[in-house]
């Protein structure tokens, strides 16, 4: 049986019916005792202090005693409070916890997963609002992924507690802290990784959208129908897997793609779509590639500068607009 609940939630629920089922899932990270942001509140109140571990404000040390455990028999689930503190443990994140199974010839696994949140408009400022998916997807071994709803979140840090290579979860400031709800069910389910959705079908153009950026798509898309434009929505779901056949295959059908991100143009997501689409799927397209992203500045300390940094529904529809 679903029921509507909070994309807070369905995370608070995904980590404590894991613990509950194997007895080798613990949680560490600044302040999770508290749950400074709510993914994690009320979990020592059931697992106790010695499953529910505050640690030091030192994130490339708590990386490192989180891969250890996981080598070792454990499942962690590190939370890095913000993603721009996950810069402070890239060379863990990088140069080890993807790999150490390759380089130890497949004799350690590392069955870790690492939860941080992102995304700015929150006058957070720039070393707390950062959107740096696109610095993880060079780092081989990882599994990347951003949920976009409570289904989504819940049922996809199931799979990540449960895999035995290491995966890092985007958790969306704008989707815990907007009141995001959405139907799950009550039941055990979990999401493979890999597996794109429609979120709405169309004819005229394709729109990847990643994590909180969906919803600004289906926006767009409502707006853009007053102008008798049909866009097609694709949610990845997963950054690393990412699932080119559903992407393309619509892209083949509409001949135009348009990408979406909150992170900065540069090397981005949008980036390695687009260079699939030219390499691999030159054939299909009709029109260049559209990226719409946040422009490549620090984000703003101003409230009016940082509204205007972040991509919108508005920036979607001129993207879509100028492919057409």
């Amino acid at each position: 049986m679903a029921r509507n609940i909070s994309f807070l939630q369905a995370l608070n629920e995904a980590m404590a019916e894991e613990m509950r089922r194997d007895p080798a899932v613990f949680v560490m990270g600044e302040d999770v005792r508290i749950g400074a942001f709510g993914q994690t509140a009320g979990l020592v109140k059931e697992f106790g202090e010695e499953r529910v571990l505050n640690t030091p404000i030192a994130e490339n040390a708590i990386t490192g005693v989180a891969m250890g455990a996981a080598m070792n028999g454990q499942r962690p689930v590190l939370e890095l409070m913000f993603c721009d503190f996950a810069m402070l443990a890239m060379d863990q994140i990088c140069n080890h916890l993807g790999q150490w199974r390759y380089v130890t010839g497949n004799q350690y696994s590392v069955p870790m997963t690492i939860r941080t949140a992102v995304g700015a408009g929150f006058r957070m400022a720039y070393g707390h609002s950062q959107c740096l998916q696109s610095q993880l997807i060079q780092a081989p071994g990882l599994i990347l992924v951003e949920p976009a709803t409570p289904y989504d979140a819940k049922g996809l840090l199931k799979s990540a507690i449960r895999s035995d290579d290491p995966v890092v979860v985007f958790e969306s400031k704008k989707l815990m802290f907007g009141g995001v709800e959405g139907e799950v069910p009550e039941e055990e389910y979990t999401i493979p990784f890999g597996e794109a959705v429609v979120r709405k079908p169309g004819k005229d153009a394709t729109v990847v959208a990643f994590g909180f950026m969906m919803y600004e798509a289906l926006n767009a898309a409502e707006e853009l129908a007053k102008d008798n434009i049909d866009i097609e929505v694709i949610d990845p779901r997963t950054i690393v897997p990412l699932d080119k056949d559903t992407i393309f295959e619509s892209v083949e059908k509409t001949g135009r793609l348009i990408t979406v991100e909150e992170g900065r143009i540069r090397g981005g997501l949008g980036s390695e779509l687009a260079a699939l689409a030219c390499g691999d799927y030159f054939s299909f397209l009709k029109a260049p590639v559209q990226r719409v992203a946040a422009p490549m500045v620090p984000i703003p300390g101003s409230p009016v500068l940082e509204d205007l940094y972040l991509p919108n529904k508005d920036t979607i529809v001129r993207a879509v607009k100028r492919t057409l």
